[in-house]
């Protein structure tokens, strides 16, 4: 079984989010959550971007990943949206990382230094969401010509899509996805 470490997206620590930890919980993983937003929730994509700009996406970045201090070296590192920020970040430069699960975002793996060799990583995202756009494609794209690395794209223009207690939750996509995080960290 793995150990994971996973980052709320930019509306906060959702029901959503926890109920998605709870399945993988539920599979036999264990799952940590941490709150960068100290229990702050926002009811739009929009309004919770405001939120991190406000405090420095640098700073929300480098106080999530914080959240590994203290942990084990060996974790998958997952993220939602931007969350994938922290988990990328340590998923790259923490020795010992299992694996990665970007979900709705990537950035290019040059961000943070290049991709450690045999690092294997799942990004997810659905081919028509307007945050999921053309950098965060682009980066999906080069990063899934890195051997281990696979990318899904799912038919939809929802951002945010497998967060079973936001409006954009779709729950045919969302169902797929937890299907093969579970099946790769089985493989892990």
């Amino acid at each position: 079984m793995a150990e994971i470490l996973l980052f709320h997206h930019a509306q906060g620590l959702t029901p959503g989010v926890v109920a998605f930890a709870d399945d993988l919980r539920a599979a036999g993983h264990t799952v940590h959550t941490p709150d960068f937003y100290d229990g702050r929730r926002f009811e739009t994509v929009e309004e919770g971007v405001d939120h991190a700009r406000s405090l420095g996406f640098g700073a929300v970045v480098d106080r999530a990943a914080g959240a590994a201090d203290g942990l084990p070296d060996d974790l998958v590192y997952a993220g939602f949206s931007l969350g994938v920020m922290p988990a990328q970040r340590l998923a790259q430069t923490r020795p010992g990382a299992r694996g990665a699960v970007l979900i709705d975002a990537a950035v290019p793996a040059e961000e943070f230094g290049g991709w450690p060799d045999g690092l294997r990583a799942q990004i997810h995202g659905m081919d028509a969401d307007p945050w999921f756009g053309d950098e965060d494609r682009a980066a999906a794209q080069g990063l899934a010509e890195i051997d281990g690395v696979e990318l899904f794209l799912y038919p939809g223009d929802a951002h945010l899509f497998a967060d079973s207690s936001l409006p954009a939750h779709d729950e045919v996509a969302a169902a797929l996805l937890r299907q093969r995080v579970l099946e790769f960290l089985a493989d892990l």
